[in-house]
């Protein structure tokens, strides 16, 4: 399904809400938009299966911009409005785009990059134009809305964000099938799953340009919907609009669960969500005392799973599952998961090792065959990985370790920060915590966090008794080897706003500062 059937029956009924702003777009509108840009595209010699890249924040043409991108049958790359100068190129370079579409808001970064992108020779911006950049509200008002014949399904490819390295094109199969008929296990599992349907309100606060907030946007477009979204999140203003337009669907990350979880009981208390039907939330591990605790405020209509962009399988977990298993992130309901050693062996129940799945889903890393190899089982049985760690219970239940790439090896022990994290980030005087390995002449690695606190000590003697103070509450709950040595501080932390912690860069400025490589 696409928005022109809904274009076709209910044109007036809203497809895209600003969240900010209260702008409204109706599906009329959305599938006329996205039509003239699929006839910008084609008019300027785009076929199907060429590329395209898209950066800008959330605004309100994006989901246009995606869906005329889709009707064009074009390969559309989703990018980070947070890349740099650097990332942002290597990305339109590396999956061979034609064409760009970016908006005013990132008109330093597009004049920067504009000789950086030979192949690109189509630009369009959003909200203005710069040198060498059309409007694309002047070009795509001036095309056709003419639907044309033989329509066919778009796809995205999108990159991992880099938390391990550089980000990763993950490249699936061209589905070429007729406009709206394409098969898609997201269509599948929001409807059979999560109750999507065109009565539902479904409130965005996350980054279009990240897979899960992209695809399930469309989604709920795919059946009629109705999408809130928002510029960026913050805790009050999420319960705000989930207030204000009586949000009965969302998805979020446990980062987002946390902020709310924080805010004054006062805060909290103000704003009815009783709307809200079903919550989704992935993207990372949640601690078990934030999903406790965010269950018993809203009540088991919370939701969970654990995928990847790779969609080489899916596990899921509602609330009442969760509530029998606390701490899992659910069982496989697409491909069968195997826990494996490092040689490909499988591990017993209950002893960790590499996440695998076994499906018949394929992908590959765009330009990458290195990074293809390594996310397969290596004694060749077809299986891929995402590179996380975890153990399946007795019930065939999956509980996240952490990632591989994360682990910290001290005195030859195996230590996945991730437990650390879990406990810190539920002190009191905690914003958001990052635990990683550095240096450690006799050990190889010892265990350091880097916290956000709620207020910045204002004096060395303060900063070492709040330190005191986190390590002593960890080691409260962990055994002292998993716990942090030593604590600095931080006004923010490095961490994506779809919820993922840069934690590469910290732990590089670590190493690099003693002197060592990693």
């Amino acid at each position: 399904m696409y928005p022109g059937i809904f274009a076709a029956t209910n044109p007036d009924h809203p497809a895209v809400i600003h969240a900010e702003t209260g702008e409204i777009i109706t599906y009329g509108q959305l599938h006329s938009k996205a039509l003239r840009l699929s006839n910008v595209l084609r008019d300027a010699g785009f076929v199907p299966g060429d590329h395209i890249a898209i950066c800008m924040e959330n605004n309100s043409r994006y989901l246009e911009v995606i869906w005329g991108c889709h009707y064009a049958g074009l390969v559309y790359t989703a990018c980070s409005s947070r890349l740099t100068k650097a990332e942002i190129t290597y990305i339109i370079n590396d999956c061979a785009a034609k064409g760009f579409i970016t908006s005013k808001y990132k008109a330093d970064q597009a004049e920067e990059i504009l000789n950086d992108i030979p192949n690109v020779h189509l630009r369009l911006m959003i909200g203005g134009t710069i040198p060498g950049y059309d409007s694309y509200e002047s070009t795509v008002d001036a095309a056709s809305a003419q639907e044309p014949e033989n329509m066919i399904d778009g796809t995205d490819m999108l990159y991992s964000s880099g938390t391990t390295g550089m980000p990763k094109g993950v490249a699936r199969p061209f589905p070429g099938t007729p406009l709206g008929t394409a098969s898609g296990l997201a269509q599948a599992l929001t409807i059979g799953l999560f109750g999507f349907s065109d009565a539902m309100v479904y409130l965005s606060p996350a980054p279009l340009y990240h897979a899960a907030p992209l695809r399930f946007n469309m989604s709920v477009h795919g059946i009629g919907g109705t999408t809130v979204v928002m510029e960026h999140f913050d805790a009050e203003n999420y319960l705000k609009y989930a207030e204000k337009y009586r949000a009965t669907h969302t998805q979020v990350v446990p980062t987002m669960f946390i902020r709310m979880l924080k805010l004054d009981n006062a805060v909290r208390s103000k704003y009815d969500v009783s709307s809200l039907k079903v919550a989704i939330h992935a993207a990372a591990p949640c601690p078990v005392a934030t999903k406790q605790a965010m269950i018993q405020w809203w009540g088991p209509i919370i939701h969970e799973y654990y995928a990847g962009t790779e969609g080489n399988g899916f596990v899921y977990c509602n609330s009442d599952m969760w509530l029998a298993h606390p701490g899992s992130v659910g069982t496989a309901i697409q491909g069968i998961v195997h826990i494996c050693d490092e040689d490909g062996n499988e591990q017993p129940t209950g002893e960790s090792g590499t996440v695998f799945f076994e499906s018949e889903a394929t992908f590959e890393y765009h330009n990458d065959p290195e990074k293809t190899l390594a996310s397969r089982d290596p004694k060749g049985r077809g299986w891929s990985t995402l590179g996380d760690v975890g153990y399946l219970d007795a019930d065939k239940f999956l509980y996240l370790t952490d990632r591989k790439a994360f682990m910290i090896i001290s005195g030859g022990v195996n230590i996945y920060p991730q437990e650390a994290e879990n406990v810190l980030v539920n002190h009191p005087k905690v914003i958001d915590v990052a635990v990683f390995g550095i240096p450690n002449d006799d050990f190889g690695e010892e265990v350091k966090a880097v916290v956000q606190p709620v207020s910045m000590p204002s004096s060395e003697e303060e900063a070492a008794s709040l330190a005191k103070e986190l390590i002593a509450y960890c080691r409260e709950q962990l055994a002292d080897i998993k716990c942090p040595r030593s604590v600095d501080f931080r006004t923010e932390l490095p961490r994506h706003p779809t919820g993922k912690l840069y934690k590469r860069l910290l732990k590089d400025e670590y190493w690099k500062a003693a002197g060592r490589s990693i």
